[in-house]
């Protein structure tokens, strides 16, 4: 995005009109011995080309190593059409429209998105999505509540640890109460599941494909749950994987929440991210942020609108749904442009996914190496490495990330790494860490 300086009769007229005399009046509520006179190792004054050159030597130091972490947040490819279409200025400055009215391109794109969102779940309704995986959990279960009129919710401990944080800092806000029930080798336990369940349940969550990247039954933890008259909400952290496995909704699943940014999003240091929310017809007027529908105006032409906007605090203020009043749109609009582009193609890409997990874990078992779960998975597994944060560490200082350490969520599994492999690992990328790896143990 181009820059432009302001000049100094642009600063005089700002300052006039907000009637101060300096800058620094705008600064006068910190304290002076906690200001910067001069950021340390910042250049002097550059020229236009002198300051192209100097960024082109700090970007020339970027190192971009093989990552085999995974755990929530993924490499995947993205088609360069995805960028181009995407940074348009009419999709990039746009902010998500308040008025059914304001734009019928976003509200289409919307509607697809939703679409693309309720084939891929197997579910009925999709939103137009929300902040990240770990609020869609959270307002996934405020809404069963909502609809259940139940305050008791049973959580399987295979799903993400932060999304389950973020889940306990809602249900602490809102007098929900959490049980989590404990793993069984690498999937949720369900007769644990069955033990905690009761008539005051609401609902059960688990997450598929779980933390540690084993497939969950989900059609048994949704037979248990409906014999209680609870709600099974089923996480999605790795969206790649609704390419190849069936979806939730044809399992059992009454509400599908999770993290749609494998689909067209990069990683971004951290976001942003987006969420994904979709459930059954039943959920519609409890169902937060914004639902696009289809219909046809006055003349019989086809037209898109905000539907259901009570839900929204811009209309109903305290008494609202949820406090979800806007949507990743870009982050959204980037995903519907993504399966657009990848079409049915994104089962042979989802496939290529596993395929080259299932590579990683030979090569590693092959040398020697424990896989912790014997269970089948999809692009992510965990395997036991002898002084595990010492190896992860000594491997980063070879140029591989070599995947995230266990023991900081859970504190039995001393040693353990969960490494996760993407169509963007390269088979040379592989082969190169399990050689450093050999050498490096």
């Amino acid at each position: 995005m181009s820059f432009v300086l302001n000049t100094p009769d642009d600063v005089r007229v700002m300052l006039e009109t907000i009637g101060v005399s300096s800058i620094d009046q705008l600064f006068l509520d910190i304290p002076e011995d906690m200001r910067l006179e001069k950021i340390s190792g910042m250049p002097g004054r550059l020229t236009e080309s002198q300051a192209f050159r100097h960024l082109g030597q700090l970007a020339s130091k970027n190192n971009e190593p093989p990552s085999f972490v995974g755990a929530g947040a993924y490499n995947h490819y993205i088609p360069a059409a995805v960028d181009h279409l995407a940074s348009r200025s009419e999709f990039y400055t746009a902010y998500t429209p308040y008025q059914a009215e304001v734009s019928q391109g976003t509200l289409t794109a919307i509607f697809e998105f939703q679409t693309m969102i309720c084939r891929l779940t197997g579910m009925d309704i999709a939103n137009a999505s929300m902040y990240d995986g770990a609020t869609s959990l959270a307002e996934a279960v405020l809404m069963s509540s909502r609809t259940s009129r139940k305050n008791k919710i049973v959580v399987s401990e295979t799903v993400h640890p932060h999304y389950r944080q973020v889940l306990n800092t809602y249900a602490w806000a809102n007098d929900l109460s959490i049980l989590e029930v404990p793993t069984s080798g690498g999937v949720s336990d369900i007769s644990g599941i069955k033990q905690a369940l009761t008539d005051e349940v609401g609902a059960v969550v688990v997450q598929n494909p779980a933390f540690f990247g084993c497939i969950e039954d989900v059609k048994s933890c949704a037979e248990a749950a409906h014999q209680h008259g609870a709600h099974l909400i089923v996480v999605v952290t790795e969206a790649m994987s609704l390419g190849l496995l069936k979806p939730p909704g044809e399992l059992g699943a009454d509400i599908v929440c999770g993290e749609g940014q494998s689909f067209g999003n990069p990683i971004g240091f951290g976001g942003p991210m987006l969420g994904l929310l979709a459930a059954g017809k039943t959920f519609m007027r409890s169902m937060p942020g914004r639902l696009i529908g289809k219909t046809v105006d006055h003349d019989g032409k086809e037209a898109y609108t905000m539907t259901l906007q009570t839900r929204e605090q811009h209309i109903r203020r305290d008494r609202a749904t949820s406090n979800i009043c806007t949507n990743e749109g870009l982050c959204a609009l980037r995903a519907a442009m993504y399966l657009s582009l990848v079409g049915t193609s994104l089962q042979k890409l989802a496939r290529l996914n596993h395929t080259a997990a299932s590579y990683l874990m030979k090569r590693l078992t092959d040398e020697g190496y424990a896989r912790v779960f014997d269970m089948p998975f999809f692009n992510e597994f965990v395997i036991r490495l002898d002084n595990a944060r010492d190896i992860v560490r000594r491997m980063e200082q070879e140029g591989f990330l070599m995947g995230l350490t266990l023991e900081q969520y859970y504190p039995d599994m001393e040693d353990c790494v969960l490494m996760a492999v993407t169509e963007c690992t390269t088979k040379t990328d592989i082969d190169n860490l399990v050689t450093t790896l050999k050498n490096t143990v």
